[in-house]
């Protein structure tokens, strides 16, 4: 029975519909249940949607999501789950005669409203939304009442007791977390409670703890949820990993129902939850089946958001989605992947500590997201592991599932606990990145041992870069899962490859638009304010300057802040001089400020102080002089179905400027492609891709061109092709700016160099003068240079800075002032057995001194 009374309010956004809130306590078979119903008004009937909270949580965390769906046109209903807010009872975990029940009754609720539309008599359309404990109530709801219509559960379990005992190991920081967030023990059913406590004195669950939770979980009801589900999952989720979701998707695709599946980019641990984008679709999904709008888009049957680098004007990270037409699971597309190492003995050493760390619960949100970027932060300890390493790649690779090995475990005694994963070594060895801080856990009993076993791997969507290795690691500890406590040791050896999962089917989201998706807009919204402002706006235009009517480039204290930033710069007092015919290099770490120094010289953003001039013109947004600048930033959007001449051609027209001014053919035969011009564009490879981009970017022959990485994704052949396009192209009196991380290439294949770090010039002039004429010397010694020696040498009066080489015999040191026989002097003085004193000429090495120098 259902009773309760409620007061309304009314709440507005700006011009939408009136959206309207009645909270109300409900008895629902004994028990308070605190909700909110959110409508607006009118006297037609509308779908009803039901929205659940996260763990620990409340119905006030789903307002705002309630609010935009009512004013969208729904009727909205959220509540606090047993135990939690306001609401009464104990915490259940989802049990069908409670929780899940509950929600049946919230429908017959709805079902006798006026405003709710119904599908018969005491049936509502009604479709339920939520994360995680309420993503697993709406699929729990599809499953125990036929009334559901549609879900969309985010980040949440197929399996309870498999997310919690994966393959019989407890996965005992999140369960500890599950019961504190919850209120304690106490707070829940009685035999959860001590079904808890058992589980956490032994470290191993019994059977009896994973029928409990198998009963409460989506899985017991796998046959009956036949509705259209949107499931959306977390990367970064070492609760509710990724094969959560897989299984779902396939039981309910295997009902017939429509199903799409969405991995975002973060998870319980942390991360872009992308709430905006996930509402939007959420939305989106219910318009199409409870409002049954057929022109409302259900987006792709998979998307993956991809992360990499951070955004230079406002510190961003930088994602795009990859999607598909089709589900791919976990193992699409595999690829065998050899690995040596041998067979291997370690250690489970006693009371299973110290343990090894990936994921950390509560914390491992930003290890998971930093994982992303480049940096490991995982620890395996000596003598508790076996590692298996893969050759160098000879090209990238992206792995987009759960990758796969068989071995042989053999244990002193007892179950065999390992925890299996994959990570991403980079080519000097030094660094180790576990993706998304992820490990899959494996009991392997006595039964097992000793003949060859598959073990599944953890679920992630990550790119190994060329020149990488892949290590995979089984670990006899890990600080999130309870290992034996008696020491033994494991023996492990591979019984084949790693197999990677690469869904070949998948299209990656292009880097950047084609130029006039953009440009026109942007060009419209400019001379949109040039009308408003006026004639005071077009004379803040600095006048021409004609003594650098020649200069193809002059940068003056240029300066750029962070958005939303007070005093962080991405670019700060950078002034340099570029003059006709010089290939300059523009090098710099990651964050130096070079990407945001050429947003700023194109025109696609405006400095906070500083000027640039462009052959004596200052550069406004829509200058006329940046028809003089040809540019190559991020990619070039190419039509894959029309050859390469006629997307050229069609670039050109879209420009407005005559045909006769295109210079095609001079851009063609400078770039090098030949008869690939009749070919399409989706026959190319990388490198000819690459090659008609830069050609895109000389149609014109602009006196001034632009290339930022146009060498990223080649192979050595094809890079070296490029450097000779650079050249030829400036050999003609014309100037190329390029921005890039291979240091050999720039070497070879500029002339100039401006070199920055944290967003301040550190040094600009030829090559011949940073690598080293004269201010970077080489000193080489029969004994290691130590650390102390080093700072000693740093801090001599006319030493700029002094960096160890690899191998501890060599120092990098720049001079600031001193000479070199003042040098030597000074070395002879601190004892140093040197072998060699000499210029150094590696631009590398000066590179890295130079930024070291910066740094300090």
């Amino acid at each position: 029975m259902l009773a309760g009374a409620g007061t309304w309010t009314a709440v507005a956004d700006d011009g939408a519909p009136v959206v309207h809130r009645q909270d109300r306590m409900m008895r629902v078979d004994g028990v308070s249940l605190d909700t909110s119903y959110f409508t607006t008004g009118g006297t037609g009937r509308r779908p009803a949607v039901l929205i659940g909270h996260g763990f620990g949580g409340s119905k006030d965390e789903t307002r705002e999501q309630a609010e935009r769906l009512a004013a969208d046109g729904y009727a909205v209903m959220t509540w606090s789950a047993r135990g939690f807010g306001r609401s009464g009872g104990k915490i259940s975990l989802n049990a069908p005669d409670r929780e899940v029940r509950d929600v049946s009754r919230l429908i017959d609720w709805l079902a006798g409203r006026p405003e709710v539309q119904l599908d018969g008599a005491g049936d509502p359309r009604v479709g339920i939304t939520g994360a995680s404990y309420g993503g697993a109530v709406s699929l729990l709801a599809a499953g125990y009442d036929e009334r559901v219509d549609a879900i969309a559960p985010e980040i949440t379990y197929w399996n309870l007791a498999e997310s919690l005992f994966p393959d019989g190991v407890f996965k005992k920081l999140w369960a500890g977390i599950f019961v504190t967030t919850g209120g304690g023990c106490e707070n829940f059913e009685k035999k959860l409670c001590a079904m808890y406590e058992r589980v956490a004195v032994s470290g191993k669950p019994d059977a009896a703890a994973r029928a409990l939770l198998s009963e409460r979980s989506p899985s017991a009801v796998a046959d009956r949820i036949d509705v259209p589900a949107l499931i959306v999952q977390g990367q970064t989720d070492s609760l509710f990993p990724l094969g959560q979701a897989d299984a779902m998707a396939k039981a309910i695709k295997a009902n017939g129902a429509p199903v799409s599946v969405d991995w975002i980019a973060g998870g319980h641990d942390g991360g872009d939850r992308e709430s905006d984008r996930v509402r939007k679709r959420v939305g989106d999904w219910f318009d199409r089946y409870l409002k049954e709008d057929r022109s409302a888009g259900t987006g792709p049957a998979f998307r993956v958001t991809r992360t990499g680098g951070i955004d230079s004007t406002d510190g961003a990270a930088l994602t795009r989605g990859a999607s598909g037409d089709t589900y791919p699971g976990l193992n699409s597309g595999p690829e065998p992947l050899a690995l040596g190492g041998g067979e291997q003995r370690f250690r489970n050493p006693a009371g299973a500590a110290p343990p090894a760390i990936s994921a950390v619960p509560g914390v491992g949100g930003g290890l998971a997201q930093l994982s992303t970027f480049g940096v490991g932060l995982s620890l395996d300890f000596p003598g508790q592991y076996a590692r298996f390493d893969s050759a160098p790649l000879t090209d990238s690779r992206r792995i987009t599932g759960a990758p796969t090995v068989r071995v042989n475990v053999k244990a002193g005694e007892g179950d065999a606990v390992l925890f299996g994963k994959v990570y991403d070594v980079s080519p000097d060895g030094k660094q180790q990145v576990l993706p998304s801080q992820l490990v899959a856990p494996y009991r392997i009993t006595p039964g097992q041992q000793g003949k060859p076993l598959e073990l599944t791997l953890p679920a992630v969507d990550h790119e190994f870069d060329a020149g990488h290795r892949l290590r995979l690691v089984l670990a006899a500890t890990d600080l999130g899962y309870a290992s034996p406590a008696a020491p033994t040791t494991y023996t492990v050896s591979l019984d084949g490859p790693l197999s990677l999962p690469t869904a070949p089917g998948l299209t990656t989201e292009a880097a950047a638009l084609p130029w006039w998706t953009w440009g026109l807009p942007a060009a419209a919204a400019v001379i949109a304010a040039g009308l408003l402002l006026g004639a005071r706006r077009r004379t803040a235009t600095p006048a021409p300057d004609p003594a650098l009517t020649d200069v193809p480039l002059q940068i003056t204290g240029l300066s750029k802040k962070y958005a939303k930033s007070a005093d962080r710069y991405a670019v700060r007092d950078l002034s340099f001089r570029v003059e006709k015919g010089q290939v300059l290099g523009l090098l710099g770490p990651n964050g130096a400020g070079k990407t945001t120094t050429l947003r700023m010289l194109m025109g696609l953003i405006t400095p906070d102080d500083g000027e640039i001039r462009v052959f004596g013109r200052a550069i406004r947004p829509g200058a006329p002089v940046l028809s003089r600048v040809g540019s190559f930033v991020e990619g070039a959007g190419f039509l894959p179905h029309l050859s390469g001449r006629a997307n050229l051609e069609l670039y050109w027209q879209a420009t407005g400027r005559p045909a006769g001014d295109s210079h095609i053919a001079e851009a063609l035969e400078i770039a090098g492609l030949g008869d690939a011009l009749a070919r399409a564009v989706r026959t190319y490879s990388q490198g000819m891709r690459q090659r008609l981009a830069i050609a895109q970017a000389m149609l014109g022959m602009p006196d001034l061109l632009i290339l930022d990485e146009p060498t990223n994704g080649l192979d050595p052949p094809q890079i070296r092709e490029m450097r000779d396009v650079m050249i030829r192209y400036a050999a003609g009196g014309r100037t190329v700016i390029v921005s890039s991380h291979l240091l050999s290439e720039v070497e070879q294949s500029c002339t100039h160099l401006v070199v920055m770090d944290r967003g301040r010039l550190v040094q600009a002039g030829p090559v011949a003068e940073i690598t080293g004429s004269g201010d970077m010397v080489l000193v080489t010694s029969a004994e290691e240079i130590t650390e102390p020696l080093v700072e000693k040498i740093s801090a001599l009066p006319g030493i700029g800075s002094a960096v160890r080489t690899d191998d501890a015999h060599g120092l990098l040191v720049r001079l600031d002032g001193a000479t070199s026989p003042q040098l030597v002097t000074e070395l002879v003085r601190l004892d140093v057995p040197l072998t060699g004193v000499g210029p150094h000429r590696r631009l590398e090495d000066a590179f890295l001194t130079l930024i070291s120098g910066a740094s300090a």
